[in-house]
């Protein structure tokens, strides 16, 4: 089961989450549009002492190509993590990613709502190499973050009918963690919300410890 968390907000933190056996860690990047978003210089720092067998991801919640490019080159991540709404980014943005990033994996959020979800996640099958399920707000520029779960029998249902790998967000945390993974059967769990300490100052790593040792058991 692959353990995915963000967001780590210095090379300290993230080295606690490596020790606890987390297999992806995340960090929200971008120009200072959303106010958790680390610069490049921060997310490097971040990202270099990292060993290899961790996956670092990049978060970019902007739709610009331009600017999501920029984030690849100028932080160098395992992953490219894309979080806008499918509109924003289209299929062939990311067809144009993947070519000119050979060597770069790509993770697409898919915006879990209704039955329609299912269609956006098969778009993707086989051009995004993870699928990432979490829950939107329809006026959100961005998905997820909410600390809120979504359905999970839709989620199962992707699942079921895509073979890309698919990681499950959305308001995950150790209370509920195993419960999910019995649902929905994905082949990772991602937690944010629930894994962050109550005065916003970076990860509870008591919380991290139990969710991945939980996820992990399965």
């Amino acid at each position: 089961m692959i353990v995915q968390i963000y967001e780590a907000r210095n090379p300290t933190e993230a080295k606690k989450l490596v020790e606890l056996g987390v297999d992806h860690i995340g960090v929200l990047v971008g120009k200072g549009k959303y106010p958790r978003e680390l610069t490049f210089e921060q997310t490097r720092d971040i990202f270099q002492p990292l060993p290899k067998q961790v996956k670092k991801v990049a978060l970019s919640l902007s739709a610009d190509l331009k600017e999501i490019a920029e984030v690849v080159e100028k932080t160098n991540p395992d992953i490219l993590h894309l979080g806008v709404p499918p509109e924003s980014v289209s299929l062939t943005d990311i067809i144009k990613l993947k070519r000119n990033f050979p060597k770069l994996k790509i993770m697409r959020t898919i915006p879990v709502i209704d039955e329609k979800s299912i269609g956006i996640a098969k778009q993707y099958d086989g051009i995004a190499d993870y699928l990432l399920l979490d829950t939107y707000k329809e006026e959100d520029s961005q998905i997820g973050a909410t600390g809120k779960v979504h359905n999970w029998d839709i989620s199962r249902k992707i699942v079921d009918e895509v073979k890309t790998p698919v990681i499950l967000a959305g308001g995950l945390g150790p209370d509920n963690v195993a419960e999910a993974i019995r649902k929905v059967k994905p082949a990772g769990v991602d937690s944010k919300t629930k894994t962050d300490r109550t005065d916003g100052k970076g990860k509870d790593i008591n919380e991290v410890k139990e969710f991945v040792r939980i996820a992990k058991s399965f």
